[in-house]
């Protein structure tokens, strides 16, 4: 994987990448949506889909896929509905949290983040 930040990435590359294109639906997937491979790659291939499809062959977010590509995530987000388009991969939508759910305290947050930045 590449230790270059992703939003130093060459624009021209990721206009490639798209196909120019620079927009996707938000409402189509976030960044927990889970995608999963449904065929193996084929010859010809764009290798960010090869990629994608060997990644996915268990269920794995978005951001993961992100990650591994090193990719900004609405670079990935175009490659995905276009696999999703043509029923390459399928996406697991997370469940929305019950409506009497409660989120922690403020209090309960900050005790987190201090623990987080002590690692």
């Amino acid at each position: 994987m590449s230790s270059r930040p992703v939003n130093r990435e060459n624009p021209d590359r990721l206009y490639t990448v798209t196909g120019g294109r620079s927009r996707v639906d938000e409402t189509s997937m976030d960044m927990v949506t889970l995608i999963v491979s449904e065929c193996d790659p084929t010859p010809g291939m764009q290798s960010e889909h090869v990629k994608i499809l060997d990644m996915c062959r268990y269920p794995t977010a978005v951001v993961e896929i992100s990650s591994e590509l090193a990719l900004p995530v609405s670079v990935v987000k175009i490659l995905l509905c276009d696999l999703l388009d043509t029923g390459r991969i399928t996406a697991r939508y997370p469940a929305s949290a019950p409506a009497k759910a409660q989120l922690p305290s403020s209090e309960i947050l900050k005790q987190v983040l201090v623990g987080l930045e002590k690692l």
